[in-house]
């Protein structure tokens, strides 16, 4: 029988494999070599690779760099010698230069990893975030403690296909639209809560041959009489979004790091990658 620790060792090498593969893909055209000596550095899709493996890991940058250390074949996996590893500075410092792009095509391209069911669903929560400098809260407008989080994910697989952020209040009908026309290729059966509930909504969904199971407010008969008519069965899958929104709170934290608005948002993009690439190994 497999002791425990070689079961992880091979998980932690599947995952290590998938989220190099798909970070290179992230990146504009043929990827550059993991390192060369000068100006050009370590190339962008191993500073992704390795933020992948920090948020896996639940490491500190200066924790992961010194386990990695230790770890010659998963080093070996980023075309790099242990000796020729980035300072942790360089990993923490890269992150904010790499355009929101590479993130959000390495969340599509982690969704693409499932075979996604009939059923989608979108749902809101907000991710609590710490507390900024002084200075930097006033020369922002940092005014609210949480990230409004909204996610498209599928019910079948957990994968999540999409994350909309925001440090204001929007309404969830209007990010909902938003969300569903940059992914209308992945969805069959659209379901939410009463939050979404706009008759522009389930009619746009339905011109493009979505099928909307949408929560109506109960202002009178009509949304009363509308939502005895709804599948049940189809509807209470929406509940998927809400155990996503757990998972990810429970294996990456409930806070985010990132000071800044733009680097609390690729951190969540990030998070949601990294959740789809390890359902797919967990699931290989």
């Amino acid at each position: 029988m497999k002791r425990e620790d070689e079961f992880v060792s091979s998980k932690l090498a599947r995952f290590t494999d998938r989220v190099v593969s798909l970070a290179q893909k992230a990146v504009v055209g043929e990827p550059d070599p993991a390192y060369e000596e000068g100006e050009n550095g370590y190339a962008d899709w191993v500073i992704v690779a390795i933020h992948g493996l920090r948020e896996y890991l639940d490491h500190t940058y200066r924790r992961l760099l010194d386990v990695l250390h230790e770890m010659h074949g998963i080093v070996a996996k980023l075309d790099l010698a242990v000796a020729d590893l980035p300072d942790f500075t360089t990993v923490c410092a890269r992150k904010q230069d790499l355009e929101m792009r590479i993130w959000r095509v390495l969340l599509r391209l982690s969704a693409e990893l499932h075979d996604l069911g009939d059923v989608q669903a979108i749902d809101a929560t907000g991710m609590d975030r710490i507390a900024a400098s002084q200075h930097y809260a006033k020369r922002t407008n940092y005014t609210f403690e949480a990230v409004k989080t909204t996610l498209l994910s599928d019910c079948k697989t957990g994968a999540i296909l999409d994350i909309h952020c925001s440090m204001k209040q929007p309404h969830d009908s209007k990010i909902g639209w938003q969300m569903v026309k940059r992914n209308l290729d992945k969805l069959n059966i659209l379901t939410a809560d009463k939050g979404y509930d706009w008759w522009l909504l389930r009619q746009r969904l339905r011109a493009e041959g979505v099928k909307p199971v949408i929560k109506h407010r109960e202002f009178g008969w009509h949304g009363i009489a509308n939502n005895f008519l709804q599948d049940d069965t189809i509807y209470h899958q929406r509940s998927n979004a809400e155990s996503t929104f757990f998972a990810l709170r429970r294996k990456y934290g409930e806070i985010v790091r990132a000071r800044t608005w733009f680097g609390q948002f690729r951190e969540l993009v990030l998070k949601c990658a990294v959740r789809n690439i390890e359902l797919s190994v967990s699931h290989s």
